[in-house]
């Protein structure tokens, strides 16, 4: 397995890895390329940040958006939770202009399970691991969450399989959570970019892929054994409707499922208020919660 390992200081120049309040003395020790599964040609990796001057509270998985066509594992606005004793481990999946739902949902759970079988390896906590994603990597990272041991949304990917893809809990940023209703709900600006990445995602519009829509639609898979979600959504969001994380609040709540829902006023889709101190404080705290610190 190839690799490469560097050392980072938290430091307030860091700005290549985002909004950081860490103090300079802190160092990541950062592993890229981390070969996690092979489909086809396509050799999925990802990228490892381990705090080595804390003990390691868990790992989590960050998924980042794009549309679900476009992105990448190296933009991780998270990293300052390193300096809050959390490993992250920042995944690329498969773009839906190489390959269709849901083989995003498959390469992700395949890298939770490589994670699982190489924690010893890594030096993370197995039994902790949480998943944060951002706009489409939101919806993704909570339609990973709820759906452990899905049959169809499991999937094939990698060599460790017999290791749960099970999630702890999971953050949602500005995610979808309904494909069945994102269009009624979006503005002008929204349809611009939902029609043609929907296509490319399930193929086509909700309207003639009924049965795929919900299964990409996290509100369908929710029960009352899923893992605690916390969803932060700008309450001036232009490109996602705030309802869809109204809706998927709403269907936690009806099954007595643990949600917490937090508008940010005057947020629109993304931006550093998403990313500054408060916000990592208050992920880390919730997180903390979730396994009893």
């Amino acid at each position: 397995m190839n690799y490469r390992v560097t050392k980072i200081w938290l430091m307030g120049a860091l700005g290549c890895l985002l909004w950081l309040s860490g103090r300079s003395e802190e160092v990541i020790k950062a592993t890229k390329d981390v070969e996690y599964a092979v489909v086809g040609s396509r050799h999925l990796k990802l990228d490892l940040y381990i705090p080595e001057n804390y003990s390691i509270n868990g790992v989590i998985v960050w998924i980042h958006g794009g549309a679900w066509r476009s992105g990448s594992k190296d933009k991780v606005p998270v990293v300052g939770l390193v300096d809050k004793g959390w490993a992250i481990a920042s995944v690329d999946y498969r773009l839906s202009g190489e390959a269709r739902f849901p083989a995003q949902i498959h390469d992700i759970k395949a890298a939770i399970r490589f994670l699982r079988a190489k924690s010893e390896k890594f030096g993370i906590k197995a039994d902790n691991v949480f998943i944060i994603g951002s706009s489409a990597g939101g919806h993704l990272a909570a339609l990973a969450g709820i759906t452990n041991g899905h049959e169809v949304l499991e999937g094939k990917v990698g060599d460790y399989r017999s290791e749960s893809s099970a999630i702890q809990g999971i953050v949602s940023l500005y995610g979808a959570s309904n494909l069945t209703t994102i269009l009624n709900q979006s503005t002008p600006h929204g349809l611009s970019v939902r029609v043609p990445a929907l296509d490319l995602f399930i193929g086509g519009q909700p309207d003639d892929l009924v049965d795929e829509t919900r299964l990409a639609s996290p509100v369908f898979h929710v029960d009352a054994n899923d893992p605690p979600l916390l969803m932060i959504h700008g309450d001036q969001d232009p490109q996602m409707p705030i309802n869809q994380s109204h809706e998927l609040e709403g269907r936690y709540e009806s099954v007595g499922a643990p949600v917490i829902f937090e508008a940010l006023h005057g947020a629109k889709h993304g931006g550093a208020m998403f990313y500054d101190a408060e916000r990592m404080d208050r992920i880390h705290r919730f997180l903390s919660r979730v396994i009893g610190g």
